[in-house]
């Protein structure tokens, strides 16, 4: 171990998840948190002073930019700590892109907590962590790319759960209604199934999309 701890920056906004994260890694040896952040915007500005080496970062802010935004923001800087995302969400639509942001991991808030510190541990050193729900996934689309739905499929598939038609779909996505209706098509081919109720159905079961 060396002398100089991982520095940590918590940015979640409720206040009793950042207190639990802080009581469970400050126990631990050489992982030292140095700060908290409410909301994305406040953690993309703390983790630009350069004190900070890896940004616990949950997904969902309420309002503002969500977690993969800040992600994106943060990891795009020259010199930038890593990003391990910690939340309960572990769908497609979530994981994906957080991923592409740049995270470096993601675990999700039911881990054991020697499993988290070994995810901080393991981020500092810029190698990955993934829940293992979202490994699995994450192998199974590498395997199967042809069925594998896309970003833009799954947020369709989202809206559409939702309860939403194809035109507010389009006018939400900014596309047109029949790129919306070709995005149902290949969803419908990819699901094997032929209404929006069974592709709904199937996306929740196959961890697609959030249960609503």
């Amino acid at each position: 171990m060396t002398d100089t701890p991982i520095r940590l920056l918590l940015a979640d906004d409720h206040p009793v998840v950042r207190a639990g994260l802080r009581a469970v890694l400050e126990t631990e040896e050489g992982i030292a948190v140095v700060a908290e952040a409410a909301t994305a915007e406040d953690a993309i500005a703390r983790a630009a002073q350069g004190d900070i080496d890896v940004v616990l970062m949950d997904l969902q802010f309420g309002k503002g930019m969500n977690g993969a935004q800040a992600t994106a923001v943060i990891t795009a800087r020259p010199g930038a700590p890593r990003v391990l995302i910690v939340t309960t969400y572990d769908t497609d639509a979530d994981t994906l892109p957080a991923i592409e942001a740049g995270a470096t991991g993601y675990l999700l808030k039911d881990a054991p907590p020697e499993d988290l510190a070994a995810a901080v541990r393991t981020a500092a050193t810029g190698r990955t962590t993934l829940a293992p729900t979202v490994a699995d996934r994450l192998m199974n689309r590498l395997r199967a790319p042809g069925t594998a739905v896309t970003r833009r499929e799954s947020e369709v598939l989202a809206l559409v759960a939702e309860g939403l038609s194809n035109q507010a779909i389009g006018a939400r996505l900014h596309l047109t209604e029949g790129t919306v209706k070709s995005h149902l098509a290949r969803i419908y081919a990819k699901l094997g199934v032929d209404s929006r109720t069974a592709a709904v159905a199937t996306a929740t079961e196959l961890g697609l999309i959030r249960r609503q």
